[in-house]
């Protein structure tokens, strides 16, 4: 048995128990708890230490990927650079992040070819950061749209192989990602909002003149964002894929296994044809 939880500050709908249940069920074949776990932020770094004791592994998600750093032991790899995390082997207070490797499996499983394309990236939280350091390593010429100016400076001191914006031209993109969150939970039905020049506006102008859309958030599955884009004609996706290949890379860390990208495209596919039998 193996005790996980995802951790977050409002995980209530989460897909995470239902995609870790699958994935231990039919691949790893290792009996699971999983638990949604919601911490205020005011009583975060109090909670999250309780939970090192009590879970095996963490699942780490907005707002705290970059919060939960202060309590590990180490960042590894892609987490370390980024300075923000969403997977934690708790009685080693090892952190890692599996974001980057899921998204670019969800682009590839969609369809969408990003190598030297235009792509703009909202937001440069930990999502973000993950998702633009991914694309640059495809080959992709990225743009970085940050309201906090601050958090621009600071990631694009961590990563300068990108285009930092604090507002944005006529310019068309490619792609146009949206990772700032907004859209779901008490946001669902809004959309983002930019700045061309000295004005400030929501993001359909943006997608009106883009070439596709991403949206991180997956519930609810069409998002305000994605729902413009689909009006507009542009090709979509969701980031349920993205979160599905990013929990089982993290399963892969949690039992100690060497992930296997064409077994991960796999388990995908079955894993929506399961949930689209029971949606029948």
């Amino acid at each position: 048995m193996i005790r996980l939880a995802v951790v977050g500050e409002d995980v209530s709908r989460s897909l995470s128990p239902a995609i870790h249940a699958f994935l231990m069920r039919e691949h790893f074949r290792t009996e699971l708890c999983y638990e949604k776990v919601s911490i205020p932020k005011h009583c975060f770094h109090t909670r999250i230490e309780e939970l090192f004791v009590l879970f095996d592994g963490l699942n780490v998600t907005v707002p705290y990927k970059e919060e939960i750093l202060s309590h590990l032991h180490s960042a590894e790899g892609v987490a370390s650079e980024l300075a923000a995390v969403n997977t934690v082997l708790t009685k080693e207070r090892r952190g890692f992040n599996t974001d980057g490797a899921g998204f670019s499996l969800m682009l590839s499983e969609a369809g969408m070819d990003v190598a030297k394309k235009r792509v703009l990236v909202l937001g440069a939280g930990g999502a973000g950061r993950s998702v633009s350091h991914a694309l640059i390593a495809a080959g992709t010429n990225v743009f970085v749209y940050e309201k906090n100016a601050s958090r621009l400076e600071e990631f694009h001191r961590r990563d300068p192989a990108f285009t930092p914006l604090k507002f944005l031209s006529e310019d068309s993109f490619d792609l146009v990602i949206n990772c700032t969150g907004v859209g779901s939970r008490e946001t669902v039905g809004t959309l983002p909002t930019v700045r061309f020049g000295e004005r400030e506006e929501s993001a359909e102008r943006l997608l009106k003149n883009s070439g596709g859309a991403v949206d991180l958030i997956y519930e609810p599955p069409l998002s305000e964002f994605l729902r413009v884009a689909k009006a507009y004609g542009k090709p979509t996706a969701n980031g349920e894929g993205m979160l599905f290949f990013q929990a089982y890379f993290a399963d892969c860390i949690f039992l100690g296994r060497q992930p296997s990208e064409e077994v991960a495209r796999a388990l995908y596919r079955k894993y929506k044809q399961s949930k689209d039998r029971e949606n029948i």
